[in-house]
């Protein structure tokens, strides 16, 4: 799914479709994936800044509807933040230094946590990705598109 602010494709595998309410499948920062491709949660939550930058606009709000998708009618904002704080050491994402409620996705962690044996260094060169995923991973949808770098 392209962005066309930033000009990159997340692929499919990322946005993991909707799971049903109470669901323990979907991960936080899936759930903040699906938030931040919606525009109808733009005053929510959004892109900003750097690339894979993004800003939690109204964290009750956040919390609240990760309360919902999870079945926790008392989620608030320090619980889903200690969640957050959680992928800090796992390096899937990071609290922005001197800006509120701001974090940052280290995409490359991201596509390795799916595809370990993928080659993130060719994305730098314009090569072709090595695209071998890892044995939990699954295997990305037959529509999912290729993750290879844009060339402008």
């Amino acid at each position: 799914m392209k962005d066309p602010k930033w000009g990159f494709a997340f692929p499919d595998w990322a946005y993991k479709p909707e799971s049903s309410p109470g669901s323990r499948q979907i991960q936080l920062w899936h759930f903040i994936l699906e938030l931040l491709q919606k525009e109808e949660y733009q005053g929510v939550i959004a892109w900003q800044g750097d690339y894979g930058e993004f800003v939690i606009k109204d964290p009750d709000e956040v919390a609240r509807l990760w309360g919902i998708r999870k079945c926790k009618p008392h989620m608030n904002y320090d619980k889903l933040s200690r969640a957050l704080r959680y992928y800090y050491n796992k390096r899937i994402l990071h609290k922005t230094k001197g800006k509120r409620f701001t974090y940052k996705f280290n995409f490359s962690k991201v596509v390795l946590v799916n595809y370990p044996l993928l080659d993130v260094a060719a994305a730098t060169t314009g090569s072709p990705l090595l695209l071998t995923p890892g044995p939990f991973a699954g295997t990305p949808g037959p529509d999912a598109p290729p993750l290879t770098p844009e060339v402008s």
